[in-house]
């Protein structure tokens, strides 16, 4: 039997349409948009269903929205298949944002907190610097330690020194950085003498997952002290440290550093692995984090699941 892992994805998953066939197909999903809908007064399903692509992409939007679109699979996999966690899968971990839909999936969030809560990091991330003052680069062909070395160099302005840091250890030869504006570019600049294949800034609109977020850290950190938080029915795999958390304010803690912190994807990865994982299914918008799992690791098996045809073949196979 395949020991598995259920993750979750980030940012930049989102598209048009996402969640549609599900929620047409099964009741289950209905249900969860529905109650995300409820949650955050508005009607996201309508967004997430029909566009424009635009608003969906807003991040106070495409956070809930991803994390709808990941919990309606889950639950129509324990509905309609009898794939429900703890027995599915021994582990959940999510990308940035994602680790919110694990800890829905986990039943450590219910729903409606879980939507209200990634709606309020959307809006605090997007508040935390004035538009044009930060940015984000892919490293591509880049390991963490040659990024962290481009980061320290490129940091160096005629100003003084301005933020810069790793974002994302995706694995697989990629980075993502994130600071200042100047710095990304001094850093895109400096990329190709120091042996990294490519580097190219991100369409993104903040720069996430540096010491810039820190306002949107101290506003989460407010309001996951009064949110509702129980223990995860299997650990989760943080972002901040790749290792299992099953603590209700240790989980807490690290939700706040993630903010800024860099999302160690590549570590969460091998981690899994060594806690004994063979497979691992990605839950909801695109294929993004399965395609990671593959480069990282060739041994572990990786699939998505987002659309009826997906889960019928999931639950064949399984």
């Amino acid at each position: 039997m395949p020991v598995r892992a259920f993750v979750f994805p980030g940012q930049g998953s989102q598209a048009v349409g996402m969640g549609r066939a599900l929620a047409e197909a099964f009741p289950a999903a209905r249900e969860v948009f529905e109650e995300v809908d409820e949650a955050l007064k508005q009607k996201l399903s309508a967004l997430m269903f029909d566009g424009p692509i635009e608003t969906l992409t807003l991040t106070e939007n495409a956070q809930p929205a991803l994390m709808a679109a990941s919990i309606a699979t889950l639950r129509v996999l324990g509905r309609d298949g009898g794939m429900a966690l703890p027995e599915a899968a021994i582990l959940v971990a999510g990308h940035s944002l994602g680790e919110y839909s694990a800890l829905a999936a986990a039943g450590a969030f219910d729903l409606a907190t879980c939507a209200r809560l990634l709606r309020l990091r959307g809006q605090a991330m997007q508040k935390a610097v004035p538009p044009g003052e930060g940015a984000m680069a892919a490293l591509l062909g880049a390991e963490l330690d040659q990024a962290e070395a481009l980061c320290a160099e490129a940091a160096e302005g005629p100003d003084g020194r301005e933020v810069l840091e790793p974002a994302n250890d995706n694995g697989g030869g990629q980075v993502v950085i994130s600071g200042a504006a100047a710095a990304v570019d001094r850093a895109i600049a400096l990329a190709p003498g120091k042996g990294i294949k490519r580097a190219m800034k991100l369409p993104v609109s903040a720069p996430f997952h540096c010491a810039l977020m820190a306002p949107a850290a101290d506003v989460m950190a407010e309001a996951l002290a009064k949110a509702d938080l129980r223990a995860p029915v299997v650990p989760v795999i943080a972002n901040v440290t790749a290792a299992k958390a099953t603590d209700p304010a240790e989980i807490r803690r690290l939700l706040v550093q993630q903010v800024t912190a860099t999302v160690r994807w590549r570590e969460s990865v091998a981690a899994m692995k060594a806690m004994g994982v063979d497979t691992i299914v990605e839950l909801g918008a695109g294929k993004v984090l399965a395609g990671l799992v593959k480069r990282i690791d060739k041994d572990l098996a990786a699939t998505s699941i987002g659309t009826p045809e997906e889960v019928e073949a999931f639950l064949k196979a399984v």
